[in-house]
């Protein structure tokens, strides 16, 4: 089985991402990098967290042949869902795991993340964002994908802001979806050591620097929260997120 961890960029998703691989492999599931090495997916598997990039026919029959081998292990993708994917995914050869947050704390989160990387000349995905217009398109086209995520009936969807604010319940909810024995001793061992309120700056999995919900309103202009309510409005009132 394939264990797709989608997320909205800078909403938590590495965080989910290694909650769920944990549990997964806590179960008996394989570690995604030994899958990685084995099969010889360096190519479709990339970064630390074994992320596929686009969910297209070629990368993901690459990933289906260790799962008809039997093997069950947690990818990573921040990419928008594709007709294949969904087949397999009503199918019951992937199941598919989900994370969203306020796009208006996501575009924050990534624009400093690009600054940051542009000051130690150590450039990432989030590089180019260099002002708000930029960064104000980037994340539009990720509350585009999130849309499309949030309508798939059999994908978990996880609010980024409820996870960080009623984490044992959430991680529980996660756990129940991927059919796991939430209540064993070493489920309870996993989700224990993801809980966010004793994550250190060097925990695996736990790198997000800030995480505060409504960060945005101490760090943006009054014009600039108008231009992303203007740009977000449809989806941050569907999702309930406040003006």
């Amino acid at each position: 089985m394939i264990i797709l961890s989608i997320g909205m960029p800078r909403a938590g998703s590495g965080w989910y991402y290694n909650l769920t691989h944990d549990l997964v492999v806590a179960n008996g599931g394989q570690p995604a990098r030994t899958i990685r090495e084995r099969y010889h997916l360096q190519r479709i598997l990339t970064e630390v967290n074994c992320n596929i990039g686009a969910l297209t026919p070629r990368r993901l029959l690459s990933v289906l042949v260790p799962s008809l081998l039997g093997n069950t292990f947690v990818i990573k993708a921040h990419a928008a869902p594709t007709p294949f994917a969904m087949l397999l995914m009503r199918t019951g050869q992937m199941q598919g795991a989900y994370i969203y947050r306020d796009p208006r704390d996501a575009l924050l989160s990534a624009y400093e993340n690009g600054q940051r990387t542009r000051e130690k000349n150590s450039p990432n995905a989030f590089s180019h964002l260099i002002d708000f217009e930029t960064t104000l398109a980037f994340m539009q086209e990720y509350v585009r994908i999130s849309t499309a995520w949030l309508a798939l009936p059999y994908v978990h969807h996880t609010r980024y802001e409820t996870l960080l604010s009623e984490y044992p319940g959430e991680a529980g909810k996660l756990a129940r979806f991927l059919d796991l024995p939430e209540d064993s001793p070493p489920m309870r061992q996993v989700i224990e050591s993801y809980r966010p309120e004793q994550a250190t700056p060097d925990q695996k999995g736990m790198h997000f620097r800030k995480g505060k919900i409504g960060r945005f309103r101490e760090k943006m202009s009054a014009e600039q929260c108008a231009a992303m309510w203007q740009a977000f409005q449809p989806y941050l009132e569907r999702m309930g997120y406040p003006p």
